[in-house]
């Protein structure tokens, strides 16, 4: 499906984008490839988890906490605010929760991670360059972080086989946009090529 220009160097972090039992199958906003591609996800981890941040989407409390539009997000979605939701739906994925340490976590009340400037402000104190990204979901939170990156001028590589979402034909689309319309600023690859152009 693509490839990638040149090797990934070590100036690389892993964005694992909200693999959290909230979008699981478990959850109420159930992603139905999560479970498929957790594998792959792990096995990008694998390859260098002292580089990899997950991030979360954290629920508000209650609407009232909310301001503008999402407070009607949160009116619409009461069960996932934090006065009714399980609080173990926010966690990572059982796969995942044993990679942290030496991976961190990043958590967020919004779509972007770069959205209150404390990430990036993190990355290039560590003088990151190039942001990989994995995770849910490819049509919204990924989505976000990933034109948000390709903002601030990072190296963005989409492990393509490692995103998902709760809709086929949106994800299908958003994964043909990156290649067509993007394809300056936003690298496709597998993360079989990705862990093999990934310099430690």
């Amino acid at each position: 499906m693509g490839t990638l220009k040149s090797e990934i160097g070590r100036h690389a972090v892993h964005l694992c984008i909200d693999m959290q039992r909230l979008f699981s199958s478990e959850g109420p906003w159930p992603t139905p490839w999560m479970e498929r591609v957790l594998p792959t996800v792990v096995q990008l981890v694998e390859r260098a988890p002292d580089r990899t941040l997950f991030t979360r989407f954290l629920t508000l409390q209650s609407p009232n906490d909310a301001g503008g539009t999402w407070r009607l997000f949160y009116e619409k979605w009461r069960l996932v605010t934090r006065q009714h939701l399980r609080p173990e739906l926010l966690d990572l994925m059982p796969a995942l929760q044993h990679f942290v340490p030496p991976a961190l976590i990043f958590d967020r009340p919004v779509y972007s991670v770069f959205a209150d400037g404390r990430l990036h402000a993190a990355l290039q104190q560590r003088q990151i360059n190039t942001l990989i990204f994995s995770g849910a979901e490819t049509d919204v939170c990924v989505l976000s972080s990933v034109l948000s990156a390709v903002d601030h001028g990072y190296r963005v590589v989409v492990a393509h086989d490692a995103v998902s979402s709760s809709s086929d034909a949106s994800h299908d689309a958003l994964v043909d946009l990156y290649n067509r319309r993007f394809d300056i600023q936003i690298e496709l690859a597998s993360v079989e090529q990705i862990c093999e152009a990934w310099i430690r």
